[in-house]
């Protein structure tokens, strides 16, 4: 690795470690990333041979692992003294829609309007206010929430739907949503990973491995603020909103680093069976910046 990329790498690095452990996170990350479209299984020592390049000891990564399995998200096998973890059926649920809102999502064309839900009274209130926050919902007061238009509403409430000048349905959207927070992440994710682009973009390269390291920490970093995003029309986003030029640097930075990174993992990704099978959808993600 030339100095400019070991640099920007080394500082994302930093960032990680300066945070509170989160080594199941990062497993989490890798699984749905790189593991999952390559039949959702793989040996443990493939695994630590990935966080060693983190610096992070196989004592944490195999307890991280036991806690998955024991929550239910992973299934253990083993083959003589080697441990395999696979993916159970809870993960894959969970992957299928992560997947389609981190590397496909973009908003819908808006309808003109916003949906407005009104919790009514009764037994089925905190479910429907379970749903309604599920399906993406924000809420500007209790009781009420509100969505752009199409997204329908669960059984129990009252709907009906509500058009405002473009002012106060950005007032609204803003008092619905935590727009700015999510806003200032995107910015620090920008400003984390944009040195490395700009690396990488001039003769800086990366070995295989640490391509992946870079992958899958771009990914973990992108996800943990995509998906807590509801995806607005830009319609009812503020003015200069920084979710865009994130997903375009995300987008294009995984487009470097995925042939490395997948070159690594064809040599090293094993299960029980062997080399895991490559998983060409990957390199599909994020075509539509």
């Amino acid at each position: 690795m030339t100095s400019s990329s070991r640099a920007a790498l080394a500082q994302i690095l930093d960032q990680l470690r300066g945070e509170p452990s989160r080594t199941w996170s990062i497993i989490i990350t890798i699984y749905g990333d790189a593991i999952v479209p390559r039949g959702g299984c793989v040996w443990l020592g493939t695994l630590l041979s990935f966080f060693k390049a983190l610096e992070i000891g196989d004592g944490v990564v195999r307890t991280a692992m036991s806690r998955l399995a024991a929550d239910g998200w992973l299934e253990r096998s083993k083959l003589g003294r080697n441990s395999f973890y696979r993916l159970a059926d809870k993960g894959r649920a969970t992957f299928s829609e992560a997947t389609r809102h981190i590397y496909a999502a973009r908003p819908p064309v808006w309808s003109g309007h916003v949906d407005l839900v009104l919790l009514a009274n009764g037994p089925d209130k905190e479910a429907s206010r379970e749903a309604l926050q599920q399906a993406g919902f924000g809420s500007p007061t209790a009781g009420v929430f509100v969505a752009p238009g199409g997204g329908g509403a669960p059984p129990g409430t009252l709907s009906l739907q509500a058009t405002a000048s473009p002012e106060t349905l950005r007032e609204l959207a803003a008092r619905s949503w935590p727009l700015e927070t999510t806003a200032e992440a995107y910015l620090r994710f920008i400003d984390s990973f944009a040195p490395l682009r700009a690396a990488l973009e001039g003769e800086s390269r990366l070995d295989d491995l640490e391509a992946l390291v870079a992958r899958v920490l771009l990914i973990h970093e992108y996800r943990r603020i995509v998906l807590r995003d509801p995806l607005l029309p830009a319609e009812l986003l503020p003015p200069g909103w920084p979710g865009d030029a994130a997903r375009a640097l995300c987008g294009a930075l995984y487009r470097t680093l995925v042939g490395p990174s997948e070159r690594w993992l064809d040599a090293n990704a094993i299960d029980e069976n062997g080399p895991l099978a490559p998983g060409p959808e990957v390199f599909g993600r994020f075509g539509r910046l």
